[in-house]
């Protein structure tokens, strides 16, 4: 098969689709791989490193939508992008398609189908292509969280551990998941006072045991929650519905009600975000204030450490990836259900339920798509 990896155009994503390890593991197995020149070169990843794994070096992406068969990618293409993609290609990468309709109608009309990392799921029902992404951001969580903290940028002037004699800052984690455990790992070892909230009893008997009473869990009623949050310094939003738009369990009036100079880092904002207030933002320009209140909603949070970033989740694509090639897209789906969960799009229509329901269109099976594309 042919691969392509085009360069990430996010604003400051340096991230990159494939590795010169993983491109080595393709060439190997006799597959034809296209990377965009320079495409991991800001993260110390030299075209002459591809070339040396096997890869074929193209002059843009446009050559790389050309060549390719299957578009290995880390963010959701951007409009410039879906305007490459035609019904011949395979598309996988991150695509958060709920909270983001333009994105899901081109998508649509281009034809490809497309495999979303983050619905993506295992035999424990978890999501391990999101996994890798949700460590490094929650753990990015609590030190982006801790700098806006400071006076010079809008913050409280609060430092987290606090020092002997003074009090440590509160830390609110929204979820006891991925994100939010590895949040709370940074935030206990900083000394803070931390508090999760979480509906799953499971959960927060699993972070109980971990760290006793160092932290404090408690099961997210309404009431709960928004105490926490009123007299929290930093507030971690780390909630997640598979493929679902992000609830909104922050209102606009409990915004209106926190401490001044108190930080809300919203980590589920690729998914709309758990705030009412909450709006996507960049590495470029990473905070905005509402009634006083720091909001840090970079949607791409994990590129800012991108050679971290891109090694973890290429250990995790790359199964996927080396299935997809050798098997063929509709193969690989067919046999694997786990895959088959991350098609969000297939010839024209929506195969992901909640994506359908977040934007009232029509959804149709996986699995049937994947039948009528394969006649």
């Amino acid at each position: 098969m042919r691969i392509g990896v085009p360069k990430e155009i996010k604003n400051h994503e340096y991230r990159v689709g494939l590795t010169p390890a993983s491109v080595a593991e393709l060439s190997a197995q006799g597959h034809e791989v296209w990377i965009e020149t320079q495409a991991g070169a800001a993260i110390g990843f030299a075209d002459e490193n591809y070339r040396e794994a096997g890869a074929q070096i193209a002059k843009g992406a446009g050559e790389v939508f050309q060549q390719a068969q299957l578009i290995v990618k880390v963010k959701e293409p951007l409009a410039v992008e879906r305007a490459k993609l035609r019904a011949q290609h395979t598309l996988f990468t991150y695509l958060h398609l709920a909270p983001d309709r333009p994105q899901t109608e081109e998508l649509m009309a281009s034809g490809a189908t497309c495999i979303a990392y983050e619905t993506v799921t295992d035999a424990l029902g978890r999501l391990p292509l999101l996994a890798p992404m949700s460590e490094v951001a929650g753990r990015m969580s609590i030190q982006a969280g801790a700098g806006c903290l400071e006076k010079a940028r809008g913050g409280r002037g609060v430092l987290l551990g606090g020092v002997p004699g003074v009090a440590p800052g509160k830390v609110v984690i929204l979820g006891g998941g991925v994100v939010g455990s590895h949040a709370l790992a940074m935030a206990v070892g900083l000394g803070a006072d931390v508090t999760v909230l979480d509906r799953n009893v499971d959960a927060l008997r699993r972070l109980d045991a971990q760290y006793g009473n160092r932290i404090t869990t408690l099961y997210s009623t309404r009431a709960a929650l928004r105490e926490q949050v009123l007299a929290a310094d930093l507030v971690i939003g780390g909630v997640l519905i598979p493929g679902a738009a992000a609830p909104k369990l922050i209102t606009a009036d409990m915004v209106r009600q926190m401490k001044a100079g108190a930080v809300l880092v919203d980590v589920a904002i690729d998914q709309g975000g758990c705030a009412e207030t909450s709006r996507a933002t960049t590495h470029a320009e990473p905070t905005y204030v509402v009634d006083e209140v720091v909001h840090y909603c970079v949607a791409n949070m994990p590129g800012a450490v991108a050679r971290t970033s891109t090694q973890a989740l290429n250990n995790a694509t790359l199964p996927f990836v080396i299935a997809l090639a050798q098997k063929g897209t509709h193969c690989a789906l067919e046999e694997d259900p786990h895959l088959l969960a991350g098609l969000n799009v297939a010839g024209g229509v929506i195969t992901c339920e909640s994506v359908a329901q977040a934007h009232g269109l029509v959804f149709q099976p996986a699995a049937s798509v994947i039948e009528r594309l394969s006649r």
